[in-house]
């Protein structure tokens, strides 16, 4: 028999959809039992069990509004009927399992707390809280509440010390465990949450605390794809892809795992297992630090967003004038606008900006540069889009640039922009909003499909 501390250990997240119903719980609950490492589960939850069902989370937040409304407002239905809806998916999910277990108690605890108006946060909370318990009793695991454990500040942002020391001492002889993923709490004990998708994040942060071997996150697909399966028809998946990789695909838009949950995992080198619990087969995407394996393409993956303007700058002998783009760039942060990208030449720069953001102070902008830096010439574009093509393969693949812009050419898009950050893991380019979906085709038709 292994010693205590020399045996493996997996955290698992589970997402809304694989513990959305009784016969989700039955699968998640096979694939944890599979392998004895799994001894720390993270539910979400339940999510949808057909297309036009409602996410209990989103239950939840439509029944603390009805509790917030004055007793005496005529409305459809009162917050403890939506409540005992609530309670019904509940109820169906335990009956489904066979447990002989009441919530009873509970909703009527979330009952008065909702009267009380205690707190939309509180309120999101107890679809994951609901759900540990629920699992816990499942597969006799110890239940420990996340806010015993979970911590942030008097400010409602995440106290990760705090949070790692106590964490790390209340599973240190803790065997199994399940702690409901997405919230935690204040120094006023007040319940806070993460953002959603914040179940995640708890992942990870239990991951860092327990020194696990892996953090195995499981959700309704077969870890990254390599392009927007909007777009592209069945899209590769990712074997492997690195943090660094991630971020960028993740801030352009790419959706599977919460942007945050990486942090926590990083820091302690370990690995992050994409996987579907639908098909526990498929071996997903690993997400690494770093790694030997060289990709299956040149291209990690491609992600993009749209609605972008464009405010060019130019000036002659621009490059010789100290502080010329601090200047520029004050006027925007004076304007509270973020800028999401930033090419620029001898003589000119530009500046990306999300359109919704600009639209509504663009002329105090262009007033502010003009008084900031005496511009020869000062042009404004709309309607522009994004995108990233992402991958460790392209700093030892030559003309990557050059192959994306044939592609480009060959399905008649017109480059607006295109940059290539110094670390040659990323190129952006910019095109027509209207362009969007065709650029991302070709790019994957050159890189993903002519590669097969």
């Amino acid at each position: 028999m292994e010693a205590y501390g020399n045996k493996m250990k997996k955290v698992v997240k589970f997402g809304g959809s694989s513990l959305a119903s009784a016969e989700q719980f039955q699968k998640a609950g096979r694939i944890i039992r599979k392998d004895e490492a799994r001894r720390y589960v993270i539910p979400s939850a339940p999510g949808k069990r057909f297309p036009k069902d409602t996410k209990v989370t989103d239950m939840l937040y439509s029944c603390y509004k009805q509790a917030m409304l004055e007793e005496d407002e005529d409305t459809e239905e009162s917050f403890e009927e939506l409540l005992l809806k609530i309670k019904e998916r509940y109820d169906d999910i335990i009956k489904g399992l066979s447990l002989s277990l009441s919530l009873d108690k509970e909703f009527q605890i979330i009952r008065e707390n909702f009267s009380k108006k205690i707190g939309r946060d509180y309120a999101a909370s107890r679809g994951e809280y609901l759900n540990g318990i629920i699992m816990a009793a499942y597969l006799g695991y110890e239940f420990i509440d996340a806010a015993e454990v979970i911590f942030f500040d008097e400010n409602g942002s995440f106290d990760a010390k705090k949070t790692d020391a106590v964490l790390s001492e209340r599973l240190k002889g803790v065997e199994r465990a399940v702690i409901p993923g997405f919230y935690g709490v204040r120094p006023d004990g007040r319940i806070v949450t993460f953002s959603r998708g914040g179940s995640d994040i708890t992942g990870s942060i239990v991951a860092k605390a327990v020194h696990a071997d892996m953090y195995e996150n499981w959700t309704d697909v077969s870890g990254f794809l390599i392009a927007d399966p909007r777009i592209i028809k069945n899209p590769k998946a990712i074997d492997t892809i690195t943090y660094r990789e991630l971020r960028e695909l993740s801030y352009m838009g790419a959706t599977v795992l919460h942007e945050d949950a990486i942090f926590p995992v990083r820091k302690e080198g370990i690995p992050i297992n994409i996987r579907n619990t639908n098909s526990p087969e498929d071996k997903g995407t690993f997400i690494v630090e770093a790694t030997c394996q060289k990709p299956r393409f040149t291209i990690t993956g491609i992600a993009g967003k749209k609605d972008f303007a464009s405010i060019t700058v130019e000036k002659a002998m621009m490059n010789s004038e100290v502080g010329f783009c601090k200047r520029v760039l004050e006027v925007f942060e004076q304007n509270n606008i973020s800028i999401e990208h930033m090419p620029s030449g001898i003589d000119t720069m530009t500046i990306f900006v999300h359109q919704d953001e600009f639209e509504e102070k663009e002329q105090q902008v262009i007033a502010g540069i003009h008084r900031a830096v005496e511009p020869d010439f000062l042009e404004l574009e709309s309607d522009l889009a994004l995108i990233a093509v992402v991958g460790r393969g392209m700093r030892a693949t030559r003309g990557t640039s050059g192959r994306i812009f044939s592609a480009l050419a060959h399905a008649n898009v017109n480059v607006k922009m295109i940059d290539q950050g110094s670390s040659e893991l990323n190129i952006i380019i910019g095109v027509r909003n209207h362009d969007f979906d065709s650029a991302i085709e070709a790019i994957y038709d050159i890189f993903v499909t002519t590669q097969v």
